[in-house]
């Protein structure tokens, strides 16, 4: 097996981090975990085929043991026992490290996966940064002089880095001439030069864990972090991870999925946007009760949603793992104070559901969310760090109601329809330019939201869904005249210059994948194949 670099100086100090050492753990790691990964990708396929023909999941029988089973994970480090704040955020350019990590945010989601395009420069240069941070010396001046500095005057954020997924490539390292694994690159190069300083800081190689669909993928990060600690003599279950529950056949292994990492287990989040999308992508072909309204008035409180974070705070707390409550996505806007006030109304309320029904913590996109979600924790909380002691012994969910998306309510109007389009292309051309955190009309978009967007319009195509507000049918051709107008307003509203660069490309995908008769199953993986 051999590794290969094809651009080993894409930024300047590259060099620091993809070191002979650092690269030959990156190909021991694929040496032994690459095989097992590509296996699994397979299985997907071959359980989603299942869902297609019976329109059913269900709790796997096979593993009743471990959900009846008394046990739990690992004691969380003193450094993850408060999570009430999580601030999340790509992890280049050092500007946006510098002020999330200053924020006043508990904890830091530095993320390597959907809020940043993975070019190779925001690769090296989020671990770059990510090792600066952890050393202490990040800091940036910005060509007019202002300067950005690690506070003194209170506490950092403690980083947990979220690699990317399992099914993403990086074309710029190959193993044998094939593309590496994505999530293997970004885990190894911050494991391998950032774990030990971040242990004698008091913390440690803290992770958030992507888009896994069930137990046995969890197997396989348990396996990668156990031997990636013995390869570096790092104390076994120095190691935790949060796994993100946003997947629909992940919502049926939760325990499982803990019981796979309980040496490091440290808590399961509800992510919604890609939870949303990931029952699209599921169900897509399963008939009209499986289509999901406009995805904005999809509440949390839509009973299959409620399904869903009360079975994730139970099985959490049960465990003695945190429960994460998801994303409050709203970027205020000074100039316009009366809807920033309101959204930041909606925001406290979700936050209040959140807490009030067992959240340790929750998200926010933006640092002047931060203070009003730790309000609202904090009054729930009072002096506790978290709130493991409160268990949820009523709560009892079935299959049937995670699964019943008719119990959203709501409509498919052509409103939605435009909205999407709009969002799909608008935000795949940002990431096609290199940025994957997105503002869109006041929201933190990322490629979940983009996700949502392309795959409801495939749905609905493909069911013929009779919008609401027009009485017009959802067909291939109407698609095509919106994304046209839609597109038209991206260039009017970003100049021919970045619309021929990075608008007209992504209008081209976003139209062949939503009108296509085959599902992509992952938007950033043909978008991929455009960035620079």
């Amino acid at each position: 097996m051999a590794i290969t670099v094809t651009d080993p100086r894409p930024i300047d100090r590259a060099e620091e981090i993809l070191t002979p050492k650092a690269l030959a753990f990156i190909e021991e790691l694929h040496k032994r975990f690459a095989g097992t990964r590509n296996e699994l990708l397979e299985a997907r396929g071959v359980k989603r085929q299942k869902v297609a023909d019976t329109s059913r999941l269900d709790f796997l029988p096979e593993t009743q043991e471990i959900r009846d089973g008394d046990w739990k994970v690992a004691e969380a480090p003193a450094a993850l026992q408060d999570r009430r704040v999580e601030m999340t955020g790509p992890a280049t350019p050092a500007k946006m490290a510098i002020n999330a990590l200053n924020s006043g945010a508990k904890v830091w989601l530095a993320d390597l996966e959907d809020a940043s395009t993975p070019t190779w420069p925001n690769v090296i240069d989020a671990i770059l940064n990510l090792r600066d941070a952890a050393q202490g010396t990040l800091a940036f001046t910005s060509p007019e002089g202002k300067e950005y500095r690690l506070r003194t005057d209170a506490p950092l954020a403690v980083v947990v880095a979220r690699p990317r997924g399992w099914h993403m490539e990086e074309r710029h390292l190959l193993i044998d001439g094939e593309p590496a694994v994505g999530a293997l690159v970004d885990f190894g190069l911050h494991f391998f030069h950032i774990a030990k300083q971040l242990l004698l800081n008091g913390q440690g190689p803290y992770y958030y864990l992507p888009k896994m669909e069930s137990h046995l993928e969890a197997r396989l990060w348990n396996d990668v972090f156990v031997f990636a600690q013995d390869f570096l003599g790092i104390p076994q279950g120095s190691v935790r991870a949060t796994v993100l529950i946003e997947t629909i056949p992940a919502a049926f292994e939760m325990d499982e999925i803990l019981y796979e990492l309980r040496d490091h287990a440290s808590g399961l989040n509800a992510g919604r946007w890609d939870y949303l999308f990931s029952i699209i992508k599921y169900f897509r072909d399963a008939g009209e009760e499986f289509v999901l309204p406009d995805r904005a008035t999809v509440a949390m409180t839509a009973p299959f949603m409620r399904a869903y974070t009360e079975l994730l705070v139970k099985t959490c707390h049960k465990r003695g793992a945190f429960a994460m409550g998801g994303m409050a996505a709203v970027i205020p806007n000074r100039k316009q104070p009366d809807v920033t006030a309101a959204a930041f109304d909606k925001v406290r309320a979700d936050k209040t559901r959140e807490a009030n029904d067992g959240f340790d913590g929750s998200w926010v996109a933006h640092p002047d969310l931060v203070s009003t979600c730790r309000e609202v924790f904090d009054s729930v909380l009072g002096d506790r760090p978290n709130q493991l002691d409160k268990q949820r012994p009523e709560v009892s969910v079935t299959a049937e109601q995670l699964i019943d998306v008719a119990s959203a309510g709501g409509h498919v109007t052509e409103a939605g329809l435009r909205l999407n389009l709009y969002v799909a292309v608008a935000y795949t051309g940002v990431w096609i330019s290199g940025s994957g955190a997105v503002a869109i009309h006041n929201l933190m978009e990322d490629a979940a939201t983009a996700e949502i967007s392309r795959s409801q319009v495939w749905q609905q195509i493909r069911n013929k869904s009779v919008l609401a507000d027009t009485g017009n049918t959802v067909t291939r051709e109407l698609v095509s005249r919106i994304l046209g107008e839609e597109t038209e307003r991206l260039r009017i509203e970003f100049g021919d210059e970045n619309f021929k660069a990075y608008y007209e490309p992504a209008s081209k995908l976003i139209e062949d994948i939503c009108l296509s008769d085959d599902y992509t199953d992952f938007l950033t993986t043909p978008a991929y194949e455009l960035v620079g």
